[in-house]
């Protein structure tokens, strides 16, 4: 009867983080009514969602990307490009820069997965310092280092998806079927296969894991939803510049991978609100934030290797086994 009863709350148990969050971002926008809360709140669902793709890469087939930056804003432009220069939909825009994101990632996957350690960190800063080449000098297109205005706004049976707070319902709305589909998957036999990539190529190989499939297929995922939130955040604040997706851009990312923890889903989104909060407490010294990013990821690394989220919780945990 126990165990029965175990398994059955199971499933409850697995939703209720969703419900939580669900609720939170459903009530959010009535009790926040400072537009650039608001506005911040959705940033970090785009980051988070940006995270959860590099949370797989990294946290279950061990690459670590410094070049995500670039995939967030190959979406962002290319869907930019299309509706501004040629008058595409927001829609067909959206569907285009996503297929030819995924295709870019494709073709880059193979030789760039063939490398490791420091060797694939370099290679994917330099996709990220290429791509922001291209974006200031293409200027006929991007605009060059003014950026990218005129982007038109998101709409859906006359309702305007860009506003804020339309725009944080959609954005929290598509990070939570993100994290409910790969939550899912996870869960899979596939997903288990994935998970055992981290642990080095040698054992997934021995059990007939096709090793190179599943890395390819990771990167081309993280890629899309970097994507994805990359063509949510050109509609939404309908102007984009290079300077929105250098290098430090692609550090943040990673940082806030690490802070939340590697391979942990639920994870990203603290790491994204941990990293996106910390500019709005140490507003003062904004000079700093660069070498700041640097500092959180070399300490979380260090002292909390699986990342910041477990150990507190692992630590209230301890603390609330004390008091008992």
């Amino acid at each position: 009867m126990s165990a029965g009863r175990t398994a059955a709350a199971r499933p409850w148990r697995r939703l209720l983080p969703y419900a939580i969050l669900a609720t939170a971002a459903a009530l959010t926008p009535f009790a926040v009514t400072d537009t650039y809360l608001l506005s911040l709140g959705s940033l970090i669902g785009l980051f988070a969602l940006a995270v959860t793709g590099l949370n797989l890469l990294i946290g279950m087939a061990g690459q670590v990307s410094l070049g995500q930056a670039a995939f967030f804003g190959l979406g962002a432009y290319a869907s930019g490009i299309l509706t501004v220069h040629h008058g595409l939909p927001v829609g067909l825009a959206i569907a285009a820069a996503l297929t030819l994101t995924g295709l870019v990632a494709l073709v880059l996957a193979a030789p760039t997965l063939k490398l490791e350690g420091h060797n694939l960190v370099m290679a994917t800063l330099g996709l990220n310092m290429i791509f922001t080449i291209v974006c200031i000098q293409w200027e006929s297109m991007t605009g060059g280092s003014s950026g990218l205005f005129g982007i038109p706004a998101m709409s859906l049976a006359g309702v305007n998806l860009s506003s804020d707070r339309n725009f944080f319902y959609l954005v929290w709305g598509v990070l939570l079927a993100v994290l409910w589909l790969c939550s899912n998957l996870l869960r899979t036999r596939p997903g288990r296969a994935l998970r055992s990539l981290h642990q080095g190529d040698l054992l997934p190989v021995s059990l007939g894991i096709p090793v190179v499939q599943y890395k390819i297929a990771l990167f081309v995922a993280a890629a899309l939803l970097a994507a994805l939130a990359g063509c949510l955040y050109a509609h939404y604040l309908q102007f984009i510049s290079p300077h929105s997706f250098d290098m430090f851009v692609s550090l943040q990312l990673v940082t806030m991978t690490a802070v939340g923890g590697l391979g942990n889903l639920w994870g990203g989104v603290f790491g994204a609100a941990f990293l996106l909060l910390l500019p709005e407490w140490l507003h003062a010294v904004p000079d700093v934030m660069p070498l700041l990013h640097g500092l959180i990821l070399m300490i979380v690394l260090m002292f909390c290797p699986r990342g910041l989220l477990p150990a507190l919780k692992n630590m209230a945990r301890k603390i609330w086994r004390g008091h008992g």
